[in-house]
Order: structure tokens, then sequence, then C-alpha cells
């Protein structure tokens, strides 16, 4: 197993972008789906942007440096990655705020209909933000979703690939359904963007959210995406009428007026050092191109899925078998799936736990190579075999799983 991934490793035309990665010796990282790795480049911008622009030029960077610009700057950057057009995309806020935006703006769009359709076990925030919002919940299982659109329905709102098990859903094919139904439809990118195929113009999409801490190694934290189709522009309202989302901002009107497109989705001041640190992150993916990142997200798991079936057969995968069908992901099903998380991380393989049984590894292509494979398979396989993950200090639950 091994030798052949090193072969792999060999023949790998993204094996190259690694070095431009700062990653500890010793350690297999797995959990790039959770949070991406740092860009060499991040250190040096940052730098940049605090002893240049913020020490030196202080308040004049807002011009000097376009700091106001950089929502819809790296937003145009990330919308290649996504199949949108630049003035389609901005950066800015998390996902949930996003999310709460965005299901905001669709249910102005369509008066008299209020129902938010999604899934149960959608990523819990997703879920939280209808909650909290005046639209009706409606959950239906991922095979009754078409039968659940109806005239009451606002909005379909779904994570395209699920956090937990990968499964990746038909994004055009639903979208189509539910506009036949008269909904639009918000999808969650946040295990998507960078990683997986994702054409929002081609499906015909209305609205995306996407995190930009995993796949596009923009730091902890990092802000987020929003996508609304330039067809919804005139049309698009922002619950959070923050000023940066205003027309003129510094023209400090009493009276709110939108700015055009994207833009009014802007609440409060952009976050300079994690924006700067976000577009390092996101111009290391546009160079490597998506269509390359897929194909090795691709090989990657396909190869430790096989070598999983070989070595550590007892572990069921709860992943599709179809490498199309799920995310650059694969998760497996243990009863003490967080002892066993823990018991690799104890030997310098990274993955993480979803509750209540799933030990989910990913497989961030820019960096993650054949040989790390199958060195994590080695580790998992023995973990297994000696029963070390059954030690009482690996079964201690930590606040972040």
């Amino acid at each position: 197993m091994l030798n052949k991934a090193i072969e792999l490793d060999a023949a790998d035309p993204l094996a190259r972008f690694r070095e431009r990665f700062d990653l500890p010796d010793g350690v297999i990282y797995l959990d790039g789906n959770s949070l991406g790795a740092l860009p060499k480049s991040t250190r040096e911008r940052l730098a940049q942007v605090v002893d240049a622009e913020w020490g030196r030029d202080l308040i004049r960077s807002w011009n000097t440096a376009d700091w106001i610009g950089m929502p819809q700057r790296v937003g145009g950057k990330i919308a290649p990655l996504i199949g949108a057009c630049p003035h389609e995309v901005i950066a800015c806020d998390s996902v949930s705020v996003n999310l709460a935006k965005l299901i905001g703006a669709a249910l102005h769009m369509r008066p008299g209909r209020t129902v938010v359709l999604s899934e149960p076990g959608n990523f819990p925030t997703d879920i939280y933000m209808v909650q909290g919002s005046p639209a009706e919940q409606r959950l239906a299982a991922r095979d009754r979703i078409v039968d659940a659109l109806d005239e009451n329905v606002a909005l379909l709102m779904l994570t395209h690939v699920h956090y937990k098990t990968g499964a990746m859903f038909d994004m055009a094919a639903l979208t189509e359904a539910a506009h036949a139904a008269g909904a639009l439809v918000l999808w969650d990118l946040s295990h998507s963007g960078g990683a997986v195929p994702v054409d929002l113009g081609a499906c015909n999409a209305d609205m995306a959210v996407g995190c930009g801490y995993k796949y596009l190694n923009g730091g902890p934290g990092a802000p987020a995406y929003a996508f609304v189709a330039e067809r919804h522009h005139a049309a698009l309202v922002n619950p959070i009428s923050g000023w940066m989302g205003h027309a003129a901002p510094f023209a400090f009107s009493d009276e709110y007026a939108p700015a055009p497109g994207v833009s009014r989705l802007l609440a409060g001041t952009p976050p300079v050092l994690a924006m700067a640190a976000l577009e390092c992150g996101v111009e290391l993916m546009a160079e490597i191109g998506i269509e390359p990142l897929v194909a090795k997200s691709r090989a990657l798991s396909e190869f430790f899925r096989a070598a999983m079936a070989e070595h550590c057969p007892g572990l069921e995968c709860v992943s599709p078998a179809d490498p199309a069908l799920r995310g650059s992901q694969l998760s497996y099903r243990h009863l003490e799936a967080y002892a066993l998380s823990q018991a690799l991380i104890a030997r310098g393989v990274i993955g993480d736990f979803r509750a209540p049984d799933v030990l989910r590894l990913g497989f961030a292509p820019a960096y993650v190579g054949f040989a790390d494979c199958a060195r994590a398979i080695e580790a998992l396989a023995e973990v297994l075999a000696s029963g070390a993950w059954q030690r009482e200090e690996f079964r201690q639950r930590a606040a972040v799983t």
C-alpha cells in the first residue's frame, strides 16, 4: 500500500503545492474539511498588513490599500471556484449571518409563502437560522424533498455536501424542482467550495453561502461568502441593513438606501486582517484551479476507500461509494469513534469526530498526499488491532470534537 502511494505521489501534478503550506513535521492532516492548513504566503501578507498598512499608514489604508474594497475583491476571486460571476459573490460575515440575511431576502422575494424547506440532520446552524427567522420550518428526508415542495415553500435550503457523511445533492435537479414549485433555492457550499465541482450559474442557482476556513484555507473563523444570482439583485433586500451595505456609507444619511448588487449584503466594517488571510488562501486555490483540485480529491478518496476496505474491513463507511456523489471526505461508523479519533491524533493522524458515532477523514487536495493516506490507514489498523482506543484518556470529551 505505501509503495503504491509513494508512486502516486511521484506522479501527482499537484504535489509541488504541498510546499506552499506550513504543515508541521510528523503530522498527517486529514481535517482540512474542518480547518484548512496555513498557506505560507499568509504569514508574510499579514505582517505587511499589520506593519505597513495598519502600523505605518493607519486609517489611510482604507483608501491606499483598498481595505474598503476587500469584500468585493475577495468575493470576485472566489467566484470562479463556484461557477459564479465576480459581481455575484461577496466575502463577508459568517455562514450563519449570511444564512440569516438570505433567508430573510428569500421570504421578501416570495410574499405569501412562509415555509423554508430543509432536511433533518442538516448542519445545525442552517436549521437554527430558520428557527430564528419569521419562517415556518419544514424538514423532509432526502428522498422526499421534491414531494415536500408546494405552494407554501418560499425557500429550499440545503447543504450541497453533507457535513457528516459527505453525501452530495444533485444541485441542478433540486434547483429545477424548486423553481417548478415557485420556490427559491439557497445552497450551503461550506463543504464544497474548493474541493468539488460547483457551477451555480449552470445550475440556475438563486443564492448560496460558503465557508472561508475549510478548503479555501482562510484561517480559523475566516470570513464567509455569499452569492446571489444577478437576476435577483434588484429585488434583494438585506434584513441586516448595516451602514457598509448603504449605497453611500460615508454620506452618513439617516435614511437607508441599499448599495447596488451583492454589496448590499454587507453590514458592518470588514475585518481587514481576517479578509487579508482569506485572500491568500483563495488566491492559492485559484492558482491551482478547481478541475485539478477535484481530480486529486477523488483520486485520494478512492485510494483511501479501497485501502480501508482491505486493511480496516471492520469499519462501516457511511459515505457514498461513488466519488462523484460525495465530497472530499470519507466517514466511518464506530461505536467509540471519538476515542478512535483521539487515539489517531496521539499518533499524529488528525481527523475528527461527529456525534454520535462518526470518524471523519478529509482530503484537502492541495496538500494531502497518497502516502499520507497510506500511513493514516496503517495507524488506524494498528489502533484497532491493539485496542489502544480503549484507554481512558482517549474517552475524555474535549469542548471541540
